[in-house]
């Protein structure tokens, strides 16, 4: 007779690998700007990921990160070599695929080569290209997964949960629901809460008709007015925010992508484009942000608020503002025939100037200039001031780990105001 052994199931090894953390850990991999390149040459604005470097950005997270018990990771690691340990390389495998199975990733196939048709046999269509080539793309599913982690942990290191909370207030005492006294201030918005004030009142009164109500049985809503916006994100994507051993492009995308997710998902009337800016500008679909490298470039900041102004200009919105992240001066400049003038050594009078024409133009047509400079360069720190004074914009002066506080709390206190 023949037996059927029943065993308890318990699963594999990658499938007890949190997706969530995994892609946490792969981030830097999977929005690096080109840091890691620089040193052979390699600039481009739209890099080609291969499988190959995905399985060794993996082999790095599970090295490093704490994504499985240390004690089996120390055992699996003996022989990092993925060519030489199958076990290893199976699992790496697995967690490609279930990167493609949540959608995640989009992998592609790398191109075929037919032979020549007196060496191709009846049917054969081409050969398999090594493993090497074969690519991958990160989806939208990743894109908006990256910014909502980003987004968290920004709120964590300022101690909020969310934006945009409405707390329930005693209108005749003003402490609020959370047990914290704060004074009511003439202008706060009221909306009043029903269900607590007749609550009270009952409460106080007991259950009779008609209800009698008194100003301490009013409870409301305190609400703030947000005004609908107009953001243009202008990013330096020129040499500089590679150089000096720090990679500042990488932050300011992971930013961007955040700042797009706190968008979409509280202040869905608000709108956001983003502007590249080196030797010219660019407009790109926010879709695309993650994939941008820099390039050898200058920095024409001039076409950069050129084009955000032809942005602003169809936007009909209460407020309309730039925000710009650069580490650097003005550097190039597009003449009236197309050429690029470009003058990297010192402030160009007539580049500086004629940015500066550009800065006035977005005053007068009521565009606000918010710039975080990620250098600290006195000749950059005199040239940011002017834009701010010029524009009656702000100037941060930060650095690529506190950008993102910075820039979040900037935008929500821009949009935020009591109504009278």
């Amino acid at each position: 007779m023949k037996y059927t052994r029943y065993s308890r199931y318990t699963g594999e090894l990658a499938d007890e690998i949190n997706l969530d953390d995994l892609m946490g850990r792969l981030s830097d991999f999977l929005l690096q700007s080109g840091f890691e390149s620089q040193a052979y040459g390699i600039y481009e604005m739209d890099s080609e990921r291969t499988m190959e470097q995905l399985r060794e950005a993996i082999l790095r997270a599970l090295e490093e990160g704490d994504l499985l018990p240390p004690e089996l990771m120390q055992q699996m690691l003996e022989n990092p070599d993925l060519s030489q340990n199958e076990q290893l390389r199976d699992l790496v495998n697995r967690l490609i695929e279930r990167l493609t199975e949540e959608g995640y990733i989009s992998p592609q196939q790398p191109p075929q080569i037919t032979p020549p048709p007196a060496e191709t046999p009846g049917g054969q269509i081409g050969r398999d290209q090594p493993d090497a080539h074969a690519r991958f793309e990160i989806t939208d599913k990743a894109i908006d997964f990256l910014g909502f982690r980003t987004l968290k942990d920004l709120l964590a290191s300022l101690g909020k949960s969310s934006f945009g909370r409405h707390d329930t207030r005693d209108l005749a005492t003003g402490v609020e629901s959370g047990g914290a006294a704060k004074a009511y201030e003439f202008g706060d918005t009221l909306n009043l809460d029903v269900g607590e004030t007749l609550f009270r009142a009952v409460r106080r009164n007991g259950a009779r008709v008609p209800i009698e109500l008194d100003y301490p049985d009013l409870m409301v809503h305190q609400c703030e007015y947000q005004s609908s916006c107009a953001t243009v994100l202008m990013l330096d994507c020129s040499h500089s925010m590679i150089l000096y051993g720090e990679d500042r492009f990488t932050p300011a995308k992971r930013v961007a992508l955040a700042l797009a997710h706190l968008i979409r998902t509280q202040y869905p009337g608000d709108t956001l484009h983003v502007v590249l800016f080196h030797d010219s500008a660019e407009e790109i679909p926010l879709g695309q942000l993650a994939r941008v490298q820099v390039g050898p470039y200058y920095t024409n900041t001039r076409e950069g608020l050129r084009m955000a102004q032809r942005i602003l200009g169809r936007q009909k919105k209460d407020m309309r503002q730039i925000i710009m992240i650069t580490d650097g001066k003005p550097s190039a400049l597009t003449l009236e025939d197309g050429r690029i003038y470009k003058n990297a050594f010192g402030l160009d009078p007539l580049v500086v100037t004629q940015t500066l024409e550009e800065v006035a133009k977005c005053r007068r047509a009521g565009i606000l200039i918010n710039t975080f400079m990620l250098a600290s360069d006195y000749s950059l720190v005199h040239f940011v001031q002017k834009v701010a004074e010029l524009c009656r914009g702000k100037a941060y002066f930060t650095t690529p780990y506190t950008l993102g506080q910075y820039l979040l709390m900037d935008y929500v206190r821009g949009k935020t105001r009591t109504i009278h």
